[in-house]
């Protein structure tokens, strides 16, 4: 019996290619050039480990000493500026888009129930956009709709509004030198540690926590628009499970992804039938 032949495929080409990402091909090809990126191969491992110690140090330690170790401001400004100097301006307008993202996301919520909300107003097309606190505001939008939302009847509503769902062209500064290119998972290992040390323990835990309502989020678009296709993406993340023990900086990642494949099934909704009937009737 003869040797079986077998080819040699790209895991890269198939990803690309692969039918049930349902994102732009722009945005995959910019996410699969960032994992490509040397330092994703050779400084993440490190960078991971290294990011865990450090936080749950800074934790053990904040437990003794429970104050505020260092000014948002200062944490803002840090962050900036390693994002400006040391990080890749793929990876960085991979992060800038996630906060316009989760935005959108979150204002169709509020535009599809009865909830007594302003739509929130978080959508950074800079990188300078991304101080004065956004990484903490965009955290408490996901909280401040949910608590919104109690009590209010989630359900496909008789005019769907899919307005607003578009991300303006970004400015990661493109023109500026870098001391380094890191990838978007280094980076966001890095920059774990001055939000720990710029958090409380509890601003912390809340951050953190906020991940978890990734499958709520999820259920709540799957009944407002009566698809089921947004339950697909669901991680089994309970936001019962109080857990803060977590590789946070892969659980950012995920969750990043997560907002990406939600938002990107909403635009296609648009462009169904049934939305321009809609669209039509307005």
């Amino acid at each position: 019996m003869g040797t079986a032949a077998f080819g040699d495929p790209s895991m890269w080409e198939a990803v690309y290619a692969d039918p049930s990402v349902p994102l732009d091909r722009a945005v995959v090809r910019q996410i699969i050039e960032d994992q490509q990126r040397p330092s994703r191969r050779w400084l993440y491992p490190i960078a991971r480990i290294v990011s865990r110690i450090a936080v749950a140090l800074i934790s053990i330690v904040k437990r003794v000493l429970p104050f505020r170790w260092m000014p948002l401001s200062m944490m803002d400004w840090l962050c900036v500026q390693f994002l400006r100097r040391g990080v890749s301006p793929d990876a960085v307008e991979l992060l800038i888009r996630h906060f316009v993202v989760e935005t959108n996301l979150v204002n169709f919520i509020i535009r599809n129930t009865p909830v007594a909300m302003e739509p929130v107003t978080l959508r950074p097309t800079a990188l300078t956009g991304l101080g004065d606190h956004a990484v903490v505001e965009h955290d408490v939008n996901v909280y401040d709709v949910l608590i919104a939302l109690d009590g209010a009847p989630i359900a496909r509503p008789a005019t769907l509004d899919l307005s607003e769902l578009d991300v303006p062209p970004l400015d990661p500064e493109r023109h500026r030198r870098r001391l380094l290119r890191l990838d978007i998972q280094t980076a966001l290992c890095l920059m774990n540690i001055p939000f720990s040390m710029a958090l409380t323990l509890e601003e912390y835990r809340r951050a953190v926590h906020s991940m978890r309502f990734d499958d709520s989020f999820l259920e709540i678009l799957a009944l407002l628009t009566e698809d089921a296709g947004f339950r697909d993406w669901k991680m089994g993340g309970m936001s019962l499970w109080m857990d803060s023990n977590v590789d946070v900086p892969q659980a950012v990642y995920r969750h990043a992804l997560i907002c990406e494949y939600a938002h990107a099934h909403l635009v296609r909704l648009t462009r169904a039938p049934d939305a321009r009937e809609v669209a039509s009737a307005d």
